[in-house]
């Protein structure tokens, strides 16, 4: 089963995807966090018949909730209705500055942040 990251930002929308046998976790792309957020998704969910969806759950230093969690938990609700799809929350603390140290800053650094909640989850999963 094909497997969707998604790294939530206020601004952009890091998007990541499994191979098709949920082992390995690939930077796809960044989305705009506009009003045509959700229907990108379902449209990428449906081309890459993605089975389940894996977003990052936003903590801070102390691991807990961060200011845009309330907002996650709201994107959440609006993409399993809208999808049918199961949407499991994978915690996800500092992804952004990992895919920086890893790769350097780029256009495609919440792509990578997504990769690696996507990575973590999978990992979880064995």
């Amino acid at each position: 089963m094909r497997l969707m990251g998604i790294d939530y930002g206020g601004k952009r929308v890091g998007v990541a995807l499994s191979d098709e046998t949920g082992r390995f976790a690939i930077p796809h792309g960044v989305l705009q966090n506009d009003s045509e957020l959700l229907n990108h998704l379902l449209k990428l969910c449906v081309k890459e018949r993605v089975g389940k969806i894996v977003l990052g759950r936003s903590l801070d230093y102390k691991m807990q909730p961060n200011e845009i969690m309330a907002k996650i938990e709201t994107f959440k609700t609006e993409l399993e209705l809208a999808s049918n799809l199961p949407v499991e929350y994978e915690n996800e603390f500092m992804t952004t500055m990992e895919a920086e140290r890893l790769q350097g800053k780029g256009n495609k650094i919440d792509a990578s942040a997504a990769a690696l909640i996507l990575k973590s989850y999978i990992d979880r999963q064995r």
